[in-house]
């Protein structure tokens, strides 16, 4: 019995602590981990009690629902809560994505596994079998939530719709899952298979991650250093971004010019902080606090509220406002 514990209950956990391990960022939040390891448990149990509903309704084999409509239904409640994060902006890269969504998956197939232990380890005494659900159905499970994940972000920072990223996350999700589902395979060489794609593809793309994220705090921060340095001069005006902003007076009141260059200047300040915090964690260094940061956060907010939707479209191209950089602000909040 303990032999069937440890190798259908741990192996995926080991890979999730693999992944944190390579987050050399240190991009993830403990409880957006916690939450999405919370949401696995839960999510399972939901899929198993309606799982067990729509068989018994559609009067499928189990083979055939296996196949066809369990995907559906577990992918959908796995991604639920990644989908919700991301839409938010809890979530900027590929990176934390990947391990939020694998975490996911991992606590949804520890109940799943769990459940088909105390339910059938007296009568399935194949050690194959566990070996199969720990190594290989566990990471399924957790590779086709980290996908979604991961082409969600991708699709997000190429500027693409959120709506059609969470199609086409979904429908790989739920591709692969069916697939592994299909047994068009032996179960062993499904096993070998999923354990050798999914780690190394999302290694893969860490990797390639990582460095356009060095690059995306390196360019900017020189840059909004730059500009910051101007505002503090009296040179804003010399700027681009300045004269841009004396071309609104035509189009916005004085006063609502006025709230859009204190809101470019401290947003400016922030996020040069928010960067400067990625990179002390990446260099396991102390994050100085700052007491100051709530206060700044409330106004910044304040000043948004005050410029309205109009001026706030008008320097958001400025100022390179993407989900990225918004999520740069959830960072600060956090800190």
């Amino acid at each position: 019995m303990i032999i069937k514990v440890i190798v259908s209950l741990i192996p995926v956990f080991l890979f999730l602590i693999m992944l944190l391990y390579l987050d050399s960022l240190k991009l993830v939040s403990k409880s957006l981990l916690t939450i999405c390891l919370i949401w696995g448990l839960v999510s399972s149990g939901l899929s198993f009690f309606l799982n067990t509903w729509l068989i018994n309704k559609l009067a499928f084999s189990f083979d055939t629902y296996s196949g066809f409509i369990a995907p559906f239904v577990e992918e959908f409640m796995k991604c639920g809560m990644l989908w919700f994060l991301i839409k938010r902006n809890k979530i900027g890269f590929m990176i934390d994505g990947a391990i939020y969504g694998f975490s996911v998956g991992a606590a949804f197939s520890f109940a799943e596994n769990l459940f088909y232990l105390t339910q059938y380890a007296g009568d399935e005494s194949n050690l194959m079998i566990w070996i199969t659900r720990g190594f290989g159905t566990a990471i399924m499970h957790s590779g086709t939530a980290a996908i979604f994940g991961i082409l969600c972000m991708s699709a997000l920072n190429r500027k693409s719709g959120l709506g059609l990223a969470t199609i086409t996350g979904l429908l790989a999700a739920i591709i692969i899952h069916g697939i592994f589902n299909q047994f068009l395979v032996s179960p062993l060489i499904s096993t070998v298979i999923i354990i050798l794609m999914v780690p190394l593809s999302i290694i893969v793309i860490f990797n390639s991650n990582e460095q356009s994220i060095r690059n995306w705090l390196e360019l900017e921060f020189d840059s909004e250093v730059s500009i910051l340095r101007m505002i503090r001069k009296g040179q804003f005006a010399q700027t681009k971004t300045g004269s841009f902003l004396v071309s609104l007076k035509t189009h916005f009141p004085g006063e609502v010019v006025l709230d859009m260059y204190c809101f470019i200047s401290l947003y400016l300040e922030l996020s040069m902080k928010a960067k400067s915090m990625i990179m002390l964690k990446e260099n396991d260094l102390v994050t100085p606090s700052d007491p100051d940061l709530p206060v700044k956060l409330s106004e910044l907010k304040a000043l948004r509220k005050s410029i309205g939707r109009g001026g706030y479209l008008a320097i958001a191209p400025v100022l390179r406002m993407n989900r990225k950089d918004l999520w740069k602000l959830y960072l600060l909040e956090k800190a």
